[in-house]
């Protein structure tokens, strides 16, 4: 077998057994770090739990090219079964990021290796990124490491896709997966009993409105053809079974890719609370907390990525609309020219085919050598190695 598969599938099963929330990577990124001084691989550390390293090549070029790994889980009680599941209860790796995390660590001993033998040509800097699930840790990785000191042209990374087939690479140039927004509604009424309701202003009355006009925002006032999604995730009002409800709120989440879209949508949610308002003489705010913005992969770095992706013996598929899913590797486009795929680990005779943050999201561990090859592809055509 191949010793860095051998590796990445030992990093893998330590790191699934010990999955923690976003900003609280205490265990895993001393994992990381244990590794990287066994390796005698130095590295910085801007945030508590997050930790970059970076390869200084031969070339009096001072460019670098980047690849990011994120490395936190989910609130989730693992159901897989496996005899390395998950020792923190209520807790796992369902989104893949132990298999991120795996990958880029054992591409880290490669570099190394690559280093040691006088074969590094470009600069590489490898981040180990927290909180990729909630609070932007991209974000805040940006806002500690001084990036422009590093001259980080181009920032790479993957994720595993469990709808996409084994050995398949998927992404595609311009917008490749959506912003997201959560809002919420809250409404105050005027409680009455229901014989006389009509003295009333009822909460209910508005949410069951906006709940109505909601669903026709991206039917009636958005392009067609674009994948924009308006969800309510959750909603409630009223206080007793006989009486007009003084008090609703409803929760929900946008995603789209086009910020045009955005902002027709938020603007037309915003008319829809007023005439709610005017409907029933409830007074409501609509709030509006802006997530991750979409991710735009760089239509320069397409070609390269499509070309190391088959030299590194993965199928390439070139998606023709956007992932809805959110991601905050977007973050990164600020600093570089930036390109995210998806390597597919979809196997259904094996029994992969859980989706991402469900209780048996599992893959095949030999899927991590596609990772790995796919970023020594990336490197060696790129001119960062020999």
């Amino acid at each position: 077998m191949n010793p860095l598969l051998n590796t990445a599938k030992l990093h893998r099963r330590n790191l699934h057994q010990i999955p923690e929330l976003s900003f609280q990577e205490f265990k895993t990124t001393r994992y990381i770090r244990e590794h990287l001084d066994a390796l005698s691989i130095p590295y910085f550390t801007p945030l508590e739990t997050a930790t970059l390293v970076f390869f200084k090549g031969q070339s009096t070029e001072d460019d670098t090219i980047a690849f990011r790994g994120d490395i936190d889980a989910l609130p989730i009680k693992e159901e897989t079964g496996l005899a390395y599941a998950s020792t923190h209860e209520g807790v796992m790796h369902a989104c893949g990021h132990d298999g991120h995390t795996s990958i880029l660590l054992t591409f880290a001993q490669w570099c190394k290796e690559q280093q040691d033998q006088g074969l590094l040509e470009k600069n590489i800097l490898l981040i180990f990124q927290p909180s990729e699930e909630t609070n932007a840790g991209a974000d805040a990785v940006i806002q500690a490491f001084p990036f422009k000191d590093y001259h980080v042209k181009q920032i790479f990374g993957i994720h595993l896709g469990p709808d996409l087939p084994e050995h398949t690479l998927a992404t595609r140039s311009g917008f490749f997966m959506a912003s997201a927004t959560e809002y919420q509604v809250s409404f105050k009424g005027l409680s009455a009993h229901v014989a006389q309701k009509e003295k009333g202003q009822s909460a209910l009355g508005a949410v069951n409105h906006i709940v109505s006009q909601f669903s026709q925002v991206q039917h009636y006032f958005l392009n067609g053809l674009h994948q924009n999604i308006l969800h309510i995730g959750s909603m409630s009002a009223g206080e007793a079974p006989n009486t007009v409800a003084s008090d609703g709120f409803i929760n929900g989440t946008i995603r789209t890719y086009n910020p045009d879209d955005l902002d027709r949508m938020t603007e037309k949610m915003q008319r829809i609370v007023n005439q709610a308002d005017s409907l029933f003489g409830t007074t409501s705010t609509l709030n509006l907390f802006k997530g991750y913005p979409a991710v735009h992969n760089d239509p320069k770095l397409v070609p390269v990525v499509k070309e190391s992706a088959e030299a590194a013996g993965l199928k390439v598929q070139e998606l023709d609309e956007p992932y809805l899913f959110g991601e905050d590797f977007s973050f990164y486009s600020k600093i570089a020219q930036t390109n995210f795929s998806f390597l597919g680990v979809r196997n259904e005779e094996k029994g992969y085919r859980h989706g991402l943050h469900t209780s048996r999201f599992n893959f095949d561990e030999d899927c991590l050598l596609d990772g790995i090859h796919y970023f020594q592809s990336l490197a060696k055509s790129l001119g960062a190695v020999r």
